[in-house]
């Protein structure tokens, strides 16, 4: 594996700083990760370094990142990969001393994982070891692997695959997850496992993981998940997950198909007219026709209220992790991803609920995009899917203003419910002038006085009350609060002025 090939594996998402095509021609023998200001000892002939930066400062910059630097120069390094977490950037000092010293630079994204990195460049060695017949004690046997092809040409179950393939191993336990923590798959030995914990053990390290090697999304990406470390060769599990990569591939070509069907049912829901033929045909290409009721789901990200491919593939996931709906996901007309979802008639409660606890984790797997989730009310008929479509997205647009982001119509009230209509360029005008001697007061300050503000209505204006909930004392509230009449021009023991500037705080 050279360099360049680590730059184009789309799913870690690197980007090139500095390097020339002789750089990036060269072998990578191995991964290291450090945040050593002189990592030379530690390191061999050949390896790409990761360093999250946590030794730069602009203090003494220029000497300690050439100290750096040429210490993987003469160590042999063939490539540093530097985070972007910790700084937001990588530093110019540092592009100018890889240049200096001929080492190539490579970005990592803040979302990519060195794990993810250390992961792409083994797998990848072992991928090309287990093309040498000398090593062929270590792969799977050949029977295994024929009844493998067999059962994948024969349309077998994920989970019958995943079985057959440790059954030679004495079946040890072993998940199939996402990295939200569904259980995609799980061997007849493996206990249930909650999302929670398992994405726990995904992002923990405890155990043995491994990619699938396959398309796939921050949200619904494969890992191979054993808790007992070192119970399967390496190889062994490779091969394995390069099985389940073949068979992902073929379910992903399905969904493709079934992805078509999605998209006709959504623009069918949100037309201006509904075509009640056209509508239940394509209700019955998604396999929801004559259900007892249907729920629709629409999820967008902020500020912008777009979501895309990512939003489907959000969404998707978040529901299956619910396994009582049947659901069809697809991009809305307004770019957000819109989903409609059938169940049982009492089973409104469970997917609502059920959304709540799920997705903080989908929020997780890609913790820098802020999203928000808004559901309609159940309705019965086919023809009331375009008022429950109407519901979800004013749902959505009251989301921001709630905690947690997933808003269903029934936890909208009083002033949010109104708010929700009004078009969200006259919102963000009326916040601003309403609240906008507090935005501009300095950025600690404001938001301090706006937790103030936002605790002290509340509480119904309660002097002690905030003060309890602020965890400060009272003659602290009264301060503030005499700060924010000054700035803001309102007197807070009027009942209009509280109004006013409770609406200006719902429209954020």
């Amino acid at each position: 594996m050279h360099v360049d090939h680590l730059l184009r594996l789309d799913r870690l998402d690197l980007s090139l700083v500095w390097g020339d095509e002789a750089l990036l021609g060269q072998e990578i023998a191995g991964v290291t990760a450090t945040d050593l200001e002189d990592p030379e000892r530690f390191l061999q002939p050949g390896e790409v370094v990761l360093s999250g930066l946590v030794w730069w400062s602009r203090d003494g910059a220029p000497a300690k990142t050439d100290r750096f630097v040429s210490a993987l120069r003469r160590a042999g390094a063939v490539a540093l990969l530097a985070g972007e977490e910790t700084h937001g950037h990588v530093p110019r000092e540092l592009v100018d001393a890889c240049r200096r010293h001929r080492v190539a630079l490579v970005a990592v994204p803040p979302h990519t994982s060195f794990r993810a990195v250390t992961e792409a460049v083994y797998l990848r060695q072992w991928g090309e070891l287990s093309r040498h017949p000398a090593d062929d004690h270590r792969a799977l046997p050949e029977n295994v692997r024929l009844d493998l092809d067999r059962a994948l040409e024969g349309g077998a179950t994920t989970g019958e695959l995943l079985d057959r393939a440790f059954a030679h191993l004495g079946t040890p336990a072993c998940h199939l997850l996402t990295p939200g923590g569904r259980t995609v798959a799980r061997t007849s030995a493996a206990a249930g496992l909650p999302a929670r914990e398992a994405a726990e053990a995904l992002r923990g390290g405890r155990g043995t993981t491994l990619r699938v090697e396959a398309e796939g999304t921050d949200f619904d990406t494969w890992y191979l998940h054993l808790p007992e470390e070192g119970r399967v060769p390496p190889r062994v599990l490779q091969e394995i997950s390069e099985l389940l990569g073949r068979h992902r591939r073929r379910r992903d070509r399905h969904r493709a198909a079934r992805g078509a069907a999605s998209t006709r049912l959504v623009e069918a829901v949100g037309a201006l007219r509904v075509d009640t033929d056209h509508l239940r045909s394509a209700l019955a290409s998604c396999g929801l026709a004559d259900r007892a009721a249907y729920t629709v789901v629409v999820a967008a990200l902020e500020p912008d209220g777009n979501a895309g491919a990512d939003g489907v593939a959000a969404l998707t996931e978040a529901l299956g992790h619910l396994p009582s709906a049947a659901f069809a996901v697809a991009r809305g007309a307004g770019d957000e991803a819109t989903a409609v979802l059938a169940h049982e008639g009492d089973a409104a409660d469970e997917v609502e609920e059920g959304l709540r606890e799920v997705w903080p984790l989908i929020r997780d797997c890609r913790p820098e995009s802020a999203w928000r989730v808004g559901l309609s009310m159940p309705v019965t008929a086919p023809t009331s899917l375009d008022t429950a479509l109407a519901q979800a997205r004013y749902a959505l647009a009251a989301a921001p203003a709630l905690a947690p982001p997933v808003a269903g119509l029934r936890d909208l009230g009083g002033l949010a419910l109104l708010l929700a209509g009004v078009p969200a360029d006259v919102r963000e005008v009326y916040r601003t002038t309403v609240l906008g001697p507090l935005l501009g007061s300095g950025r600690r300050s404001g938001a301090m006085l706006l937790e103030t503000l936002e605790a002290f209505l509340a509480h119904d204006c309660s002097w002690t009350r905030t003060a309890e909930a602020l965890h400060i004392h009272v003659n602290t509230v009264h301060y503030r609060v005499e700060r924010i009449e000054a700035l803001t021009g309102r007197d807070l023991s009027r009942l209009a002025d509280r109004v006013d500037l409770r609406a200006a705080l719902l429209c954020r």
